[in-house]
């Protein structure tokens, strides 16, 4: 392996940004979305997803795996939420279910054949990825993780690409198992948006949020993360020209970001402030909302129950 092909320690690669950098123990916590219809919504996360309703009350309802009280999805309706157009809507374009290993992604693959649910399949060296839609239009991907080992750079950046994903030998994988619903185990991996302009993307989730950049020469993409991840945050102007999605619209309402301690909450939130972006404090959270209008929660670990 030449050096420009160096296993990832999550330390020597990547861009850092100047100020404020986020801690390397920052992962993800659930997504908020709004939809038009309940009980539809619940239908396909279940049926279609395989995840199983932890609470529910009134208009919303909490989503995590089987046999686990973890929150990953909180549906929120709204019944004359407009669906989301083909060509997209700045700010969603897909958020990312991690699942545990890859034998999980291929008992989910052979579900979907099972039950003919259309789905796009892509291979990005780094991980192996499942794409579907929600019945509102909400992008949503279900992938499984190479190890670290495997990943590759290009002096600093990190090598992804998006090639054909072998759904053969993914299959083999689950070794004949039947698919029981999203494992134990699972989380929320990255979330990734459609902007308008990488430049402001960039100003807000790595100048001013801590992000480090992972892959900036991706055509029309940055990718981002903390602790050396492939990416937590992966934004795109693939929808350029399209509006904001607004409160009239089925969305990404927000998303969390977990951070160890309240104080590296705090400071994360004083670094977004101190660049011009509003930030609001409820409790020891902090709720933040980017330049496309999408809300990002900023919670500290050692204080979450979600």
């Amino acid at each position: 392996m030449s050096p420009e092909q160096m296993v990832a320690t999550g330390t020597e690669h990547g861009i850092r940004p100047r100020g404020y950098r986020l801690p390397e123990a920052t992962h993800l916590g659930r997504v908020r979305l709004v939809v038009a219809g309940l009980e539809r919504s619940i239908t396909f996360y279940e049926k279609v997803l395989g995840l199983r309703v932890l609470r529910r009350g009134g208009d919303s309802a909490s989503l995590g795996p089987v046999a686990e009280d973890k929150e990953i999805v909180h549906l929120r309706e709204l019944s004359t939420a407009r669906p989301v157009p083909r060509r997209g809507l700045l700010g969603l374009y897909h958020f990312a279910i991690l699942l545990p290993d890859r034998a999980a992604l291929g008992r989910f693959v052979a579900h979907l054949g099972e039950i003919g649910a259309y789905a796009g399949m892509s291979d990005h060296f780094v991980s192996e990825a499942v794409y579907l839609t929600d019945p509102d239009g909400l992008g949503i991907e279900v992938y499984a993780d190479r190890p670290r080992g495997a990943w590759r750079y290009d002096e600093r950046q990190l090598y992804m690409t998006t090639n054909h994903l072998d759904v053969e030998d993914l299959v083999k994988s689950a070794r004949g198992e039947p698919w029981t619903g999203i494992p134990p185990g699972t989380v929320l991996g990255h979330v990734h948006l459609y902007v308008d302009e990488i430049a402001k993307a960039e100003a807000f989730y790595h100048d001013a949020l801590g992000f480090d950049k992972v892959v900036w020469s991706y055509p029309g993409a940055l990718f981002m993360s903390a602790g050396g991840y492939h990416h937590h945050l992966g934004t795109n102007t693939w929808a350029r020209g399209a509006p904001a999605a607004t409160d009239a619209d089925a969305r990404l309402l927000e998303w969390d970001i977990i951070v160890p301690t309240r104080r590296d909450a705090d400071a994360a939130a004083e670094s977004v402030k101190k660049a011009g972006y509003p930030v609001k404090q409820e409790g020891s959270e902090w709720l933040l909302t980017d330049p496309w209008g999408t809300g990002l929660r900023l919670v500290p670990q050692d204080t979450e129950t979600r």
